[in-house]
Order: C-alpha cells, then structure tokens, then sequence
C-alpha cells in the first residue's frame, strides 16, 4: 500500500507563496500519477496540479502561471509551490496518487488560507 502525507500549508497574506510537501512511503513503486487536489468550503474538490505518468504536469487554468507542481523521486516526494496566492485560493489541499492497479489514494490534507 501507498500511503501520503502533507505538509506546508498554513495561513498567508495575499499576494504570498506557500510550498506543500507530499511524502509517499510503502509501495511507492505503484505510484502511477500524483497530484494535488483542493477543496473549499462548500465546494467539490478539484484539482490544483498534477503530474502525468510521463512526467507531464497539468494545471487547470485558475492556478496556470501561479503553481508549479514538481517530484523527487530520491525522496518519493511531491511539492507544490503556490505564489501570487489568492484568497479564493483558500482551502484544504490533498495529496492524491492513482496506482497502477487503480487504486485512488488521498492523504489527510493540510490547510491554506489566504487573507485578503
């Protein structure tokens, strides 16, 4: 099994930056594509960035030119680095891999906010 664990988030002014960590650790051999979702309140989840099987990363356009996703494979760590961030930018941000088998793995989410 994989498992996943966030770091990074906290409370920023806007106009700031943010870097969130996703640690993987157990079969990380399984991991088929990682990314990071966010969810705010009262909103479905959505995804922030990803990163393709191929290595590709995917934005949508809210955060394009703003975030950018990237791995370490040395340490079976994802970040994100938020900049220019934006109070609508505020919710909880999860960590997310889909193995090889298929399975959808999330971690426990960390919290960013943004004050305007």
């Amino acid at each position: 099994q994989v498992q996943l664990v966030e770091s990074g988030g906290g409370l920023v002014q806007a106009g700031g930056s943010l870097r969130l960590s996703c640690a993987a650790s157990g079969d990380t051999f399984r991991i088929r594509v990682i990314g990071w979702y966010r969810q705010a309140p009262g909103k479905q989840r959505e995804l922030a960035a990803g990163i393709s099987e191929m290595g590709i990363p995917e934005y949508p356009d809210s955060v394009k030119g703003r975030f950018t996703i990237s791995r370490d494979n040395a340490k079976n760590t994802v970040y994100l680095q938020m900049n220019s961030l934006k109070p609508e930018d505020t919710a909880m941000y999860y960590c997310n891999t889909v193995t090889w088998t298929g399975d959808i793995i999330w971690g426990q989410g960390t919290q960013v906010t943004v004050s305007s």
